[in-house]
């Protein structure tokens, strides 16, 4: 099956996104250029989107940045927007308060991705990072391939190299819906962590068992139910994608999520505002439209010894792979 690309829409600059239509089995995804970004993503017999997007390319660069998009090439928060690289202190343009969220204004995910290869249920995106480019060292190349496996599985596969010591975290941040409503009050969520990562002034502290905390999530809990979210849980190490999450909304649709990084950042979309924008429904989305669940190394990692290492060296290979399979009851 060939590809099909076609012109998405212009951003304020007059920079042209494309979007990637792919079809497999009962699942459709429409993938932009725009920071290999999944706006839209559709299970046979339900008539709404699972995800959170817009029809309107401005949205992704005000309102809905960071929604569906690749981050990075270090995604979540590096406190102080600092960090030590290969024996040398970098000083980064912090974006929230002092910290660096998201690699800043100059994320891979307000860049328009080459499109490297496509096919009818496949598509590699590629963007290259300039040794400086965001305050990090390093000629870095980047890659996400979108597959969808038959009969309801999307898969992406992130990887990275560099010709330089650099720090690279990358990660899927889509937000999820699976009831096509306002909120995700319907929802009940379990993630397969013992641990998690408390937080002071967003900042991760050391892991704590789950275990006697609110942040228990090992077995299924209704969101409502749930403290204010924004935080790392600490997966077992695994050399291929295991099950870590399960999301169910109560009309019908659970999400299983497989993932072989090291963490699960879990965000309640509590701060979520999408206006003047409308979201695929065609209402602007508001505080908890949607959950994002994104698979990555754990955040503020320089700063934390003790943490999953984020460095990159040259001749290595940075890679992650997540799949999200959908179903109906």
């Amino acid at each position: 099956m060939s590809a099909d690309i076609r012109e998405f829409g212009k951003l304020a600059d007059g920079r042209v996104v494309r979007a990637i239509t792919l079809r497999a089995g009962e699942l459709s995804a429409r993938i932009l250029t725009l920071g290999a970004t999944l706006q839209d993503l559709r299970l046979a017999g339900t008539p709404w989107p699972l995800v959170l997007g817009s029809d309107l390319p401005g949205a992704y660069t005000s309102s809905l940045n960071w929604c569906g998009a690749v981050v990075g090439p270090v995604a979540n928060r590096i406190g102080g927007a600092r960090a030590r690289i290969d024996g040398r202190d970098h000083r980064f343009t912090p974006n929230e308060g002092p910290n660096l969220l998201h690699s800043g204004d100059d994320g891979i995910s307000g860049l328009i991705w080459e499109v490297a290869e496509a096919a009818g249920d496949a598509v590699t995106l590629q963007c290259d990072l300039a040794h400086g480019f965001g305050g990090f060292p390093g000629h870095r190349i980047i890659r996400a391939t979108y597959r969808i496996a038959p009969p309801a599985t999307l898969e992406i596969t992130l990887s990275a190299h560099s010709d330089h010591e650099t720090l690279m975290n990358l990660a899927h941040h889509p937000y999820w819906n699976l009831d096509g409503t306002g909120t995700t009050s319907g929802h009940s969520l379990s993630v397969a962590a013992g641990r998690v990562l408390p937080t002071r002034e967003s900042l991760p502290l050391g892991p704590v068992p789950v275990e006697g905390t609110p942040y228990d999530l090992r077995q299924a809990r209704a969101l409502p139910d749930l403290p204010p979210l924004d935080h790392n849980y600490c997966l077992d190490a695994a050399d291929t994608p295991r099950p870590v999450a399960r999301l169910t909304g109560e009309r019908g649709v659970t999400l299983v999520l497989q993932t072989d990084a090291p963490g699960l950042q879990v965000y309640d979309g509590r701060g979520l505002d999408s206006t003047p924008y409308p979201g695929l429904t065609g209402q602007p989305y508001k505080a908890r439209a949607g959950l994002a669940l994104e698979p990555q190394l754990w955040p503020d990692a320089p700063n934390h010894p003790d943490f999953p290492s984020i460095a990159l060296r040259p001749g290595q290979e940075w890679r992650q792979k997540t799949r999200y399979t959908l179903s109906r009851a």
